[in-house]
């Protein structure tokens, strides 16, 4: 059986060099640090009293993932064989490690969340799902290539946005509790916050009209 002319035989030498491979490095890689995190809490709970407040404490999130996209299989058997079909798309929750702030501004954020969703005094809570979703994105930011070094550039031009995910319906199932010990030096508090999501989007730049599928 003959192998089929495919574009791996047909690469030419020249684009197997070092020099090919930087020219598609395009600002050099992506970076796992150069994220930003933007917060958003349902109405009401009196933690946040304007927007600038609200982008201050969005730098506080030192940690995030950018989505994984998940169609399981559905096994169809067929004399003796198994066909494997597509089954219904699946969005994984998402965990964030959040900085403790010396006032717990963050974290009483998420605990007064938790508590509008079911109280725990005597278990009552919003019954209307449109009370506790809640929109989040995560915004994977480039280099500016007016200066290397810092994120953002020279002149006031703005940070490069590269990629960034929408997820909605978000709300919190779990914040995670904060270790204290006499033996811990030198260390900040840290929590991490696993968030339900019932689906996301990605989006080019910094557009959210400009869906990439």
């Amino acid at each position: 059986m003959a192998i089929q002319n495919t574009n791996i035989f047909n690469t030419p030498n020249n684009e197997r060099t070092i020099d090919s491979f930087k020219s598609r490095l395009l600002q050099g890689g992506a970076r796992s640090n150069l994220f930003e995190v933007e917060l958003n809490f349902p109405s009401g709970l009196g933690i946040f009293d304007d927007e600038a407040q609200d982008t201050t404490y969005r730098m506080m999130v030192k940690g995030a993932q950018l989505p994984a996209s998940n169609i399981p299989e559905v096994i169809v058997p067929f004399r003796g064989r198994q066909l494997k079909v597509a089954g219904d798309r699946r969005f994984d929750p998402w965990t964030i490690t959040v900085i403790n702030d010396g006032d717990f501004k963050l974290r009483e954020a998420f605990e007064r969340w938790a508590n509008y969703i079911i109280k725990v005094s005597d278990g009552s809570g919003t019954t209307n799902p449109a009370d506790y979703f809640q929109d989040w994105v995560v915004t994977q930011l480039g280099r500016s290539p007016t200066n290397l070094d810092t994120p953002g550039s020279e002149n006031g031009s703005p940070i490069p946005v590269q990629r960034a995910y929408k997820f909605y319906g978000c709300w919190p199932s779990n914040v995670s509790a904060i270790n204290l010990s006499y033996d811990e030096q030198d260390q900040i508090e840290e929590f991490q916050v696993t968030l339900q999501v019932q689906w996301w989007e990605a989006y080019t730049g910094d557009n959210q009209n400009s869906v990439v599928w």
